[in-house]
């Protein structure tokens, strides 16, 4: 769990979605300003339920309602674009039976359902109503593969070489039965009902196709909850991305992204998703004091600075020295530790959500971090900063790592393309 690795690409609140405007692509959710302003109406494409437009003067979406991502673009929606307040992340595996055919018929309709809710509109197939009066609320859907889903649809000569198992970690107590899968779906938007209708849209267009094999669900801070934008806090009330990479930099594309012609070319454009759900130990760590707590990360709880001096975006000092001679950024330190500079230049680019699943019988919360970074090679993103971590983190004493998975997750779909589409019919 990286410092510049539990992070956000951009804050919540200053989001890349864009506000639903124009004729074309009408929000269904976002015409719907006061209640039973408009009636149902039959689709003219395969029966799909809309809505007509709402009269003049419908009082209009909030920003946070309006926010509006694109589904269409070089690349999947969901990897650059701000921290939302709600996500689900899914796995599914593939019916007994089904092949390529199928998973190429399942990724046309996941694309269909994405395009539409994305855009505000009803779900094309049996809609629940559940999102009725919201607007598309930035949300977003992101598909990958997982590295059994060649073999069940006979790709496997098209398995990226990237997406090998991860190594085995020293801090692993993995569920089996939480980790990996054929498919994985990733959801954000900054509405909970949003989420969930998207959510349980993509549950019924799998259909008999494939089958959830885990399902996890996650939080962050609202956007406009803070005075300002800035950094997020994860569940130990650490300032947490300050050193995430940013699309400004010269060489983002470079480290996040697998360039034209990928290697294999169905991924030009595409990412690579490690996720993991990280346990954060809160009982153990609350008996810290406030300076335990920062000598563990090597920055300053309050405003996210290195203990070496500073604000927040200001470099770390590792040489710097108190009156007895010993580092001011201690040498465990998870901020020293997962720095670029002290792992071969690997980066990342998290994206995370927390996550609280309740309190165990002996009152120990189950709560923690949902653990996702993009990186255009595992190999040399998530893993070599990993493994400098198992060898003697201070923070590995208070988070257990819990669940797993690796997935290629393609390029963004073009106009008229469905998502691996380039795969499924190349």
């Amino acid at each position: 769990m990286p410092d510049q690795s539990i992070p956000q690409a951009r804050t919540p609140e200053t989001p890349t979605a864009e506000p639903v405007s124009g004729a074309s692509g009408i929000s269904r959710r976002a015409l719907l300003g006061t209640a039973g302003a408009t009636g149902l109406v039959l689709g003219t494409a395969g029966g799909a339920v809309g809505y007509a437009s709402a009269p003049a003067g419908t009082t209009p979406l909030t920003s946070v309602g309006a926010g509006r991502a694109m589904f269409h673009g070089k690349h999947q929606p969901g990897i650059t674009d701000g921290l939302q307040a709600r996500g689900h992340l899914v796995a599914f595996d593939l019916a007994a039976g089904a092949g390529r055919k199928e998973a190429a018929a399942l990724l046309r309709r996941w694309s269909t359902t994405a395009e539409r809710l994305m855009a505000g509109e009803a779900a094309p197939h049996g809609d629940t109503d559940v999102a009725r009066d919201a607007g598309p609320s930035s949300l977003t859907l992101t598909f990958g593969f997982g590295h059994s889903f060649f073999g069940r649809t006979g790709l496997e000569k098209q398995r990226p070489a990237a997406l090998d198992p991860l190594p085995d970690f020293s801090s692993d107590h993995l569920d089996k039965s939480r980790s990996d899968g054929d498919l994985w779906v990733q959801i954000g938007a900054n509405d909970a009902l949003v989420a969930f209708h998207a959510l349980r849209a993509i549950q019924k267009d799998a259909g008999s196709a494939a089958r959830v094999r885990w399902q996890m669900n996650g939080f962050n801070r609202s956007p406009g909850a803070t005075a300002h934008p800035m950094t997020a806090r994860n569940l130990m009330g650490q300032l947490d991305g300050t050193r995430n990479p940013k699309p400004t930099d010269t060489d983002f594309d470079q480290r996040i992204f697998v360039p034209d012609p990928g290697e294999p070319a169905w991924m030009a454009g595409g990412s690579y998703a490690v996720v993991r759900r990280i346990r954060m130990l809160l009982d153990d760590w609350e008996k810290l004091s406030l300076t335990a707590q920062e000598q563990v990360i090597g920055r300053r709880k309050a405003d996210g600075a290195p203990l070496s001096g500073g604000d927040e975006t200001t470099p770390m000092d590792l040489e710097k020295t108190d009156a007895h001679g010993d580092y001011v950024v201690p040498l465990n330190a998870h901020a020293r530790i997962t720095r670029p500079e002290k792992n071969g230049g690997a980066a990342m680019l998290r994206r995370p959500f927390s996550y609280h699943d309740g309190i165990d019988p002996d009152g120990t919360p189950d709560a923690g971090l949902l653990f996702i970074c993009w990186q255009a090679d595992p190999l040399r993103g998530f893993v070599p900063v990993q493994r400098k971590l198992d060898r003697g983190d201070a923070l590995s004493t208070y988070i257990r790592h819990e669940a797993s998975g690796l997935f290629a997750v393609p390029g963004g779909a073009a106009k008229g393309e469905y998502v691996g589409q380039r795969l499924l019919e190349g």
